[in-house]
């Protein structure tokens, strides 16, 4: 019985995202139901079908993937993967986002609501993070633009610094925020490599390039998010399984400094404390908790000196949330729309990784080390996006939001049968040109 159901998991798990994503899109429409998400929901995004100078080198790219990733991913020599996977994912996401045009590349930075323009404004970076707070409600005297508004100071200091090293221009941010987003797959498959093996890794490599999260990656401040979240928990496996005490001190502290900085970028990131506990938990090795705890607060209780204490901005947060659009989006449909935006952004194949590490768990603890690794880390993501779903505080948004846990979900599409990975790719690497071919989705 537990065969068949192994064997059935992709597709029941397909199957399911599918089901989302068409009840996501079109109940709004057949209900008339107002949601407030633009004219394409479950995704903020505007109908606009449209070619683009990025049209042809997208499909070139899709179809060299489809055909080639794999043989690559698994005959490459780890080094020269890590770099093939670090171009592959530049040359998706570039081509995806010159659909546009060259404004596509980094012209939505640009937008008083983003961190750029406010950036440029810093003239005394001390005094804004001590005035942060009080200017996140919506009925202060010159209030935050909404995401700086949602977020931690420390999405604005990123930017301030871009600014302050020349570039401040939308093209220059905008380059930098590609090339740190294509190196947020290198510290999962980094990951999987320590705490599962190079075998597992390898099987998953194309997922996590080729996949509809790129049009979101590129450009948005979010894909900065992801990369910062992915390299700090990269850092946290390689304490978990480095071979010398000094080692595994060092990369603790330096894990948890990224991931410290992670929780003043999103309120929502907080909940990488899930996957960091499936990552020592599977490497057996409780101690890097320890270093990462230390070094995370420290980051935190710095960034409360200079005048933003988390912990007080929070509730003022979630008055500013409440008193905005928060309150016009109904419930009855996020909880499960934003599923489907979900399974748009990582791509429908997330259901079958989810269902296939689903299916794995009544027997996770007599399972191989290294499938019950990428299960576990897929389950963690999963309960991560569960948590801040039932938290009501993602209502929409979320295919920028929770790119953070994406390539996470994805990490059990390493047990995917052989005959669904190519036809797998070419599912996510299609729904991928459909989203950026037909929408303006306004990240």
């Amino acid at each position: 019985m537990r065969l068949t159901g192994l064997r059935s998991a992709p597709a029941i798990g397909l199957a399911a995202a599918a089901f989302v994503i068409a009840a996501a899109v079109a109940v709004p429409v057949v209900l008339d139901w107002q949601v407030n998400a633009g004219s394409f929901a479950p995704l903020h995004s505007i109908w606009a079908p449209r070619f683009g100078i990025g049209t042809g080198a997208a499909l070139a790219v899709a179809v060299l993937a489809v055909v080639y990733a794999f043989p690559v991913a698994a005959r490459a020599r780890w080094r020269v993967l890590l770099l093939l996977v670090f171009a592959g994912g530049l040359a998706w996401m570039v081509s995806l986002a010159l659909v546009d045009g060259p404004s596509g590349l980094g012209a939505i930075l640009d937008i008083t609501s983003e961190y750029l323009a406010s950036a440029r404004a810093v003239t005394d970076l001390p005094a804004t993070l001590q005035e942060y707070i009080s200017r996140i409600p919506l009925d202060s005297e010159n209030n935050w633009p909404v995401h700086l508004a949602g977020h931690p100071a420390g999405a604005l200091v990123f930017f301030y610094v871009l600014v302050q090293l020349g570039l401040g221009s939308w093209q220059a941010a905008g380059a930098i925020v590609i090339l740190i987003a294509a190196t947020a797959p290198l510290a999962v498959l980094i990951t999987v490599r320590r705490v599962a093996d190079e075998s597992m890794a390898r099987r998953m490599a194309p997922f996590l390039v080729f996949g509809p999260s790129a049009v979101w990656m590129a450009v948005s401040a979010d894909a900065v998010f992801t990369a910062v979240a992915a390299w700090g928990l990269c850092l946290l496996a390689l304490s978990a399984t480095a071979r010398g005490r000094a080692a595994g001190v060092l990369w603790g502290l330096a894990a948890g400094a990224l991931l410290g900085y992670c929780v003043m970028l999103s309120y929502g990131l907080p909940l990488l404390a899930v996957l960091a506990l499936a990552i020592v938990v599977v490497a057996r090795n409780g101690w890097p908790v320890l270093w990462a705890s230390l070094s995370a607060i420290a980051v935190v209780l710095a960034f409360a000196l200079a005048g933003f204490a988390w912990w007080d901005a929070y509730p003022v947060l979630v008055e500013r949330y409440w008193d905005g659009i928060a309150s016009r989006r109904p419930a009855g449909y996020w909880l499960w729309g934003n599923l489907g935006a979900l399974a748009i952004s990582a791509g429908p194949l997330v259901g079958s990784a989810v269902a296939l590490a689903v299916t794995r768990l009544p027997g996770l603890v007599r399972a191989e080390p290294a499938v019950r690794a990428v299960a576990l880390i897929t389950l963690a993501a999963t309960a991560s996006i569960l948590v801040a779903d039932a938290s009501q505080m993602s209502k929409a948004e979320v295919e920028r939001i929770w790119l953070p846990f994406v390539p996470w979900l994805l990490a059990a599409t390493a047990l995917l049968p052989e005959r669904w990975r190519r036809p797998g790719l070419a599912v996510q690497v299609g729904v991928a040109l459909l989203v950026q071919t037909l929408l303006i989705t306004r990240w």
